[in-house]
């Protein structure tokens, strides 16, 4: 007996039990046996749907797509209930106790690097290449004026390093423009999802409009939700420009 055979004699015998038959004997099961139940009834014809559905497709089941979670949020109400801790603690710290005022179940999550790029666009932070050939996020003399700064601390090997933080100040200066960081944080999702996929006509005829109407590539990368380097390399490749420029 085929799979698909196993499965139509599976429907059929709960096709009769839901109809109070024993599939055995095809006899009527007496009234007061538990599936004659209106309940266990109604379940029995459920799932034998299910089965008719799965038959019908050739006895393949398919793969549930996953779910595409909703960019982050949070309600003012939400919000209220953050701690602002009165020490410095550093931006992941943060970022942690705003995704546990929300439901991430049903959103993404707000990443520290996206409070990370709002303060860097806002002049309060600073990208800077130290000894050892790595680039560290350091706070300007604007930053450190509402309280961000690096402290020096001592891993459990005893070496130093250090670590920029965030004192209440900083804290609320966050959450006042949080709006602003979430707004960044879901574009950069978006940005990210699309990243490598296909370019469709659509977006070559609305990529090339926006050109040649001499929209800025920063403002096009908006639009379209690709990143300017995304951007610049379509543009070539479409032979609009001859090289990648920002």
């Amino acid at each position: 007996m085929t799979e698909l055979e196993t499965l139509q004699r599976a429907k059929m015998y709960l096709d009769k039990l839901a109809n109070g038959i024993d599939p055995l004997t095809d006899s009527a099961v007496p009234d007061n046996e538990c599936i004659n139940q209106v309940r266990i009834s109604r379940c029995l014809f459920y799932v034998s749907d299910i089965l008719r559905k799965l038959i019908e497709n050739g006895g393949i089941i398919e793969k549930s797509q996953k779910r595409k979670k909703m960019g982050f949020t949070i309600t003012p109400e939400e919000l209220n209930k953050y701690q602002i801790d009165d020490k410095p603690i550093p931006v992941s710290e943060i970022t942690k106790r705003i995704n546990d005022l929300v439901d991430l179940e049903t959103m993404s999550k707000l990443r520290h690097t996206s409070i990370t790029s709002f303060l860097l666009k806002s002049g309060l932070l600073v990208e800077q290449e130290f000894a050892d050939g790595k680039k560290y996020k350091i706070p300007t003399e604007k930053g450190k004026s509402i309280g961000i700064s690096r402290e020096e601390r001592q891993a459990h090997n005893n070496r130093l390093y250090y670590v920029t933080v965030y004192n209440a100040d900083a804290q609320r200066f966050i959450l006042e423009n949080i709006h602003a960081i979430i707004e960044l944080n879901n574009f950069q999702n978006e940005s990210a999802e699309l990243q490598g996929k296909p370019w469709t006509s659509n977006y070559d005829e609305a990529l090339i409009d926006l050109y040649g109407k001499h929209v800025p590539i920063s403002e096009i990368a908006v639009t379209l939700k690709r990143t300017e380097t995304e951007i610049l390399e379509r543009l070539t490749r479409l032979g609009i420009i001859k090289q990648q420029t920002v």
